[in-house]
Parts: C-alpha cells; structure tokens; sequence
C-alpha cells in the first residue's frame, strides 16, 4: 500500500498494511470492531498486522502507551474479523473498522489493558462513531461477532467505562443469584426463547430450542461483553435479565 493521510486526528503514525481491500457491496461502515491482539510482543504484533504473509491486518492499532497507529485507510477492507456476522450480516470485515489493542490476552496471562489504551480508545470511538454515525449498540467485540472462534477483547475490557463516557451500548449487569438456569444439554421452549433474544440482540445462533456446544459459546461471549463477572457459558438468571433489559434498552424499543 502507498502512504495514505490518516483519517483521525489522533494518528501518530502511519504505517500501511499489505493486505487490504474494497468493501464488497458498497455497505455502510456501521459497526467498530474491538480486537486484542494475543501476542506478548508488541513490535511484534504490528509486523504481523502490515505484513503480507499473515493474510491479517486492521485499522487502528492502540499501543500500550496509547499511541494511536494507522494501517489501513478507513474506506478500505481491512483483514481483522474472519468469519463472521452480525443481525445475520456476514463479511463484517466490510462495515467495519477494526481496532487492534496490544495485549497478550488470555493465552499469555492476559493482563489488565493499560488506562492510557482506554483513554485512546474512548477518543477513537468517539470520533469514529462521529463520522461514521456508528450506532452504539455496534460497538462490538471480536467475540461478539465470531463467538466459535474468538474471545476477544475479553472480559477484562472496560466496557462500562466506555459506556460512561458516552460511549457503546450496556447495562448494569444483574447481581449473580441462584435461580433457574439453562445450560449445554437443555432443550425445550424456553431455550428457543433465550435464542431468539440473543439472535434479537445480533448474536449469530440457531434458533432450535437446543442448549448445544453453539449456544453456549454465544453465552460466553455476551458475558464476555455484558456480564463478564462470571463467563462460564451457563444462562442463569442474571444473565438472562441483563439480556433482557439491553433489548429494552435499544434505540427501536424506546
């Protein structure tokens, strides 16, 4: 790629990524999509994010001082989200803008994200949602998006900051209890209604009534996202009543 103007004034640094592409279909860019990148090193993340052998690449990359680098111009396809899909939309990679943010994540001690990164992120965010017109509730994790296959950013992510300073789309996550709860193994009617909120909300699941491997791993990743107090892929009572009160919470049920 040839060097480009950044799109956000908060740019430090340009570096252009190899892989990159057109959007399929001319889509609105409508959805920010948060990743880490589960390396320990950071140099090293971002020789793999611009070079062309790893067949990956992003946006937007947050240090872990909260330098803010660019690697793909914003009009272009980005190589960040896989498989994935949203409201049934697959080929996130098209509508989006992918965040990379330096962390090891969860098969490296996955460590706290560095305030200066979440200070960085928020004025992204709100500077992309400005421009964009990005809808809160489409500030999303990698996990939300590709759930089988991706736990990123995680639970450690501070999601309720963001959402206290204007940004995303949350609740306050229901107080744990005991109480029914539906795990893998379950079926029945209450199950496909628990699918159906979750399919609402965006998730990609099967509508089947059957509680199987797919439906737990949304499970996680929306606790990832909104109840990250406890990820164990079980819908109890809390998590069920957060799901709940953010479906009541978005903009067509006001």
């Amino acid at each position: 790629m040839e060097p480009f103007s950044p799109d956000c004034d908060l740019v430090s640094a340009v570096h252009p990524a190899a892989n990159f592409n057109d959007r399929v279909d001319g889509g609105p860019i409508d959805v920010l999509l948060l990743h880490y990148t589960g390396m320990e090193d950071e140099d090293a993340a971002i020789k793999r994010l611009t070079i062309a052998e790893s067949s990956v690449s992003c946006h937007y990359f947050v240090k872990l001082d909260g330098t803010l680098l660019q690697f793909v111009p914003e009009d272009k396809r980005a190589w960040h989200a896989g498989i994935s899909a949203w409201h049934g939309v697959p080929d996130i990679n098209s509508r989006s803008i992918g965040v990379e943010i330096a962390n090891s994540g969860h098969d490296f001690g996955y460590p706290e994200f560095a305030a200066p990164q979440i200070e960085t992120i928020k004025a992204l965010a709100i500077d992309c949602g400005r421009r964009r017109h990005i809808p809160a509730e489409r500030i999303l994790a990698h996990s939300d998006v590709a759930p089988s296959r991706k736990q990123d950013p995680g639970e450690k992510f501070p999601w309720a900051e963001l959402f206290r300073a204007g940004i995303g789309h949350y609740v306050e996550p229901a107080p744990i209890t005991g109480g029914r709860f539906f795990q893998r193994g379950d079926a029945g009617a209450p199950i496909e209604a628990y699918q159906s909120m979750l399919a609402l909300y965006g998730y990609s699941v099967e509508i089947d009534g059957l509680f199987g491997i797919a439906t737990e791993q949304v499970t996680k990743a929306f606790q990832r996202h909104f109840r990250p107090a406890l990820v164990d892929g079980i819908a109890d009572s809390s998590t069920i009543d957060t799901l709940h009160r953010l479906l009541q919470a978005l903009p067509k049920y006001r």
